[in-house]
């Protein structure tokens, strides 16, 4: 399957999570404009500090779209499933493109039991306080687990490489004990640094 890509730091989409963007620059105008007429798919990928593509990333299809009037393009993506990059073609347009490989990681929702689930929440309450990050719990309490734990890992300032990390997890169990283990890792080196000061 040949996609556009839109290599972007920091601004990870996960399967089933949707992710807005501001579009301006020309390349990715025609980016989007060539997605338009196709398959509506984007590849969302991370890239290195040499401009290397990550070997995994994830396809998001258009699923809003407007237009300003001074010519940028407003979308929003729905993250479907994960790809591997298995080539970067030729260049024929002004964005990049690659060869890629659909995966199937495995959604196992009936691992997360309501203990888990707590006990992330009341890691997270405890990584927003020291992050001092303003955010309101109680509204995503009630929602789905798997929907959670992906809101997390997109809204949450973590490093380019936490974020690879827990994209390219096979499942929601690994996915879980992954993100409970970067949460607590941020708050012991905050709780030490602030010793050190």
């Amino acid at each position: 399957m040949k996609i556009p890509i839109f290599p972007l730091n920091g601004a990870v989409l996960f399967p089933g999570t949707s992710l807005p963007l501001n579009i301006f620059e020309k390349r990715y105008i025609e980016m989007v404009d060539y997605a338009l007429s196709n398959e509506r798919c984007i590849g969302m990928i991370q890239s290195d500090e040499k401009n290397k593509l990550y070997n995994i990333g994830c396809i998001g299809k258009i699923h809003s779209f407007s237009e300003t009037t001074d010519g940028r393009y407003l979308i929003s993506l729905q993250g479907t499933s994960c790809f591997k990059v298995k080539e970067e073609l030729e260049k024929k347009y002004k964005f990049r493109w690659v060869e890629a490989k659909m995966l199937d990681f495995k959604e196992d929702k009936n691992i997360i039991n309501e203990k888990q689930k707590n006990n992330l929440l009341d890691k997270y309450r405890q990584y927003i306080k020291v992050k001092k990050i303003n955010l309101n719990l109680e509204e995503i309490q009630n929602i789905d687990f798997n929907q959670i734990i992906k809101f997390i890992a997109m809204i949450s300032p973590f490093s380019n490489i936490e974020k690879q990390v827990l994209l390219e997890t096979k499942n929601l169990s690994d996915f879980y004990k992954k993100l409970y283990s970067i949460l607590e890792l941020e708050i012991v080196e905050n709780n030490n640094s602030k010793t050190i000061n």
